[in-house]
């Protein structure tokens, strides 16, 4: 049996249930921001899946308490804090079951979402399980999603974030890249497929930063704080095909606190 059947027999059962997907700034920045209401928004790389010690009344949506913004919250005790981010959302599933949350006195919002609407976990099972040319068709149709079908969906989102904090920094936070090319890894995908999904990794940050951009909000990156922690570098911060199922290809403990966390902090 080759590398690649017997690691996509071992990640079988495990993917076939992905559903989902600078250090401080300034005290003055802090001070302010901490000043109002505290809203963490968005998918399960704002929830801290794959990070652990998920809190008791999260349920399904696994809100972590190593995740970057129940850090944050605790670090700076802004005046109100609801953490309402969810494994699994998207920009619909975002709009119409968090934005509750959000009022007038909202200072401040954190928000991750677009990786479950182009299909990113559905991408991985392709490429874990499929040949190469099926893993970079499936990355193909995700980027045409990512252009096409996205931008809309995020400025709606946006728009109702917004309405619903006429008055909050509202920080958009993109995904880092997957893979260290020519890193440490001796099976699994080949270099073409991990190339191929670090692209769509950029492409998809790109859309997330223009739109956060025309609409008024902060885009904040976590490329430069992943890179030489990705999978195949030798101190990945983020988890491959692992068990339990939902941590696949999520952040750890250290990809919320090193990663996550500084590039938050970084536009405050």
């Amino acid at each position: 049996m080759s590398v690649r059947r017997i690691w996509a027999s071992l990640s079988t059962l495990t993917l076939a249930a992905v559903a989902a997907l600078g250090m401080a700034g300034t005290a003055v920045a802090a001070d302010s921001a901490a000043a109002g209401g505290y809203v963490a928004l968005g998918d399960s790389y704002s929830s801290g899946v794959g990070a652990g010690d998920y809190l008791p009344d999260s349920g399904d949506c696994r809100r972590s308490a190593n995740a970057y913004p129940q850090l944050w919250a605790a670090a700076n005790s802004p005046t109100s804090f609801a953490f309402v981010a969810c494994s699994g959302a998207t920009t619909s599933s975002v709009a119409s079951g968090q934005l509750g949350a959000l009022d007038s006195s909202t200072a401040l919002v954190s928000v991750t979402a677009g990786g479950n609407d182009v299909g990113f976990a559905d991408v991985m099972q392709d490429c874990v399980l499929g040949s190469e040319a099926t893993c970079i068709s499936s990355v193909d149709a995700a980027i045409a999603k990512m252009n096409n079908s996205l931008p809309g969906s995020l400025d709606s989102l946006y728009a109702g974030i917004r309405a619903g904090a006429p008055s909050a920094q509202v920080v958009v936070l993109g995904y880092p890249r997957f893979y260290q090319l020519s890193g440490s890894c001796v099976a699994g995908l080949t270099e073409a497929e991990r190339a191929a999904i670090n692209n769509a990794s950029d492409v998809l940050n790109g859309v997330l930063a223009k739109r956060a951009a025309d609409a008024g909000f902060t885009f904040s990156s976590v490329v430069d704080e992943f890179t030489g922690h990705e999978l195949c570098s030798g101190d990945a911060w983020l988890h491959s095909v692992t068990v339990p199922v939902y941590h696949s290809y999520h952040p750890t403990v250290a990809g919320q606190s090193g990663g996550y966390l500084p590039a938050f902090r970084s536009v405050l």
